[in-house]
């Protein structure tokens, strides 16, 4: 149990950081934050799969390809609307996926949603209307950005149960990081901006953060103590809400901060109960 709460919140660490420094690099536009973001992590999912011989190009190329370009639209859209958007706010309504991959599941692989847990997703929806309509920051446009975020993320959960075991979890990641890598690559052509010192290095960050915040997310999920340390996944909203106004001095109303919790709430309820 305690080496589950230390991976959590090493995991929240590092993606509050990756997080600042997606709000810190915000003169860069969408498609070059997810050509970074993806190639530092790429660096270290090609070394794992060359050094354990595992194939590459995996088992199910259409599921993976299809898992990649969702997963890239929603890495964009959620870089693209920090522009627009408090760093707390954004990281907060991105976390909305679940409900949208609970929705999804209903169509897609057939499950059965219980009407609390339809309450529980009234939660949440309640709560993002709580945090634009009492929060003067949220501009409508970095709303929908991100709610189209969350949207494409919840695609993403419907597609890795597809996928299922039948292809190695790091090959499922490769897959997305080189679509990113492509994609980002191309998008950023036509709006380059070429980086000024450290400006490289923080660049290269985003993907190291990134994926040494998945690998201990993933670690404390592989632990037995899953049911008790799940609901600390969501801390790392509080940790980018405080970092983001000690570092940019982002506020947030009071009614804004009771409409994040129960966002929170109603995902981690839903959580709880599927479980």
């Amino acid at each position: 149990m305690k080496k589950a709460l230390y991976f959590m919140l090493f995991s929240a660490v590092c993606f509050t950081a990756m997080n600042l420094l997606v709000k810190y690099l915000v003169r860069f536009g969408g498609p070059q934050l997810v050509l970074f973001r993806a190639f530092g992590s790429l660096i270290f999912t090609m070394s794992y799969l060359l050094w354990y011989n595992i194939p590459i190009l995996g088992n199910q190329k259409k599921l993976l390809i299809y898992r990649g370009l969702v997963g890239v639209t929603s890495m964009g859209l959620f870089f693209t609307s920090v522009h627009y958007l408090p760093i707390g706010s954004a990281v907060s309504l991105r976390y909305l996926s679940p409900i949208f991959a609970t929705i999804f599941a209903v169509f897609f692989l057939k499950e059965k949603v219980k009407p609390i847990q339809w309450l529980f997703i009234l939660m949440a929806f309640i709560g993002v209307l709580m945090i634009k309509g009492f929060d003067v920051n949220i501009d409508s446009f970095g709303l929908l950005l991100v709610l189209g975020s969350a949207f494409f993320s919840g695609m993403v959960y419907v597609l890795i149960n597809k996928i299922g075991r039948r292809d190695h979890p790091v090959v499922i990641v490769n897959y997305f990081m080189w679509i990113s890598v492509m994609l980002g690559g191309v998008l950023s052509i036509f709006n380059w901006i070429t980086p000024i010192g450290v400006e490289w290095i923080l660049l290269f960050s985003l993907g190291v953060f990134g994926y040494f915040g998945q690998l201990f997310m993933t670690k404390a999920f592989q632990s037995q103590a899953t049911n008790r340390i799940v609901s600390l996944k969501y801390i790392e909203v509080v940790f980018t809400m405080i970092t983001g106004f000690l570092w940019f001095s982002d506020i947030y109303p009071i009614m804004s901060i009771l409409g994040t919790l129960l966002v929170i709430l109603g995902l981690i309820l839903n959580t709880w109960y599927r479980r």
